[in-house]
């Protein structure tokens, strides 16, 4: 599993796993996970996770956790895409340093669920007969 942040809200674990934030505040009660108030939040609703060995282990075995890993290497082939330009290459790595943990997280997370041709696609520069 990739390297969770020590202390995260309910949301920013509910966006990295694609799960609704209520899935969690219920894992919450469900696994008894250490949590902490934040300060400023009304009526104490939004709290920190302190993510553990113990909240990692839940985690790695949910079903659809184990299974989304194992179809996102089969969605698709990779060999249609072993040429690249160099020209492109410092744009692209710019582009992604410059970009916020959060964002960078999100374009994983669509480039896991969608593959290289859905994201190609939502940018309507995909070959059409490739």
């Amino acid at each position: 599993m990739k390297n969770l942040p020590g202390k995260m809200t309910t949301e920013e674990l509910a966006l990295i796993l694609g799960v609704a934030r209520q899935t969690v505040n219920r894992w919450i009660r469900q696994q008894a996970w250490k949590t902490e108030g934040l300060n400023g939040v009304k009526g104490g609703r939004a709290r920190l996770i302190h993510v553990d060995a113990r909240v990692k282990d839940y985690i790695k075995r949910l079903p659809a956790i184990r299974s989304r890993q194992a179809v996102y290497h089969l969605a698709e082939a990779t060999t249609a895409y072993h040429s690249f330009p160099t020209s492109l290459r410092p744009g692209i790595i710019e582009t992604l340093e410059s970009m916020t943990e959060l964002e960078q997280k999100r374009l994983e997370d669509f480039l896991k669920r969608e593959g290289i041709r859905g994201f190609l696609t939502r940018l309507d520069i995909a070959e059409q007969n490739a």
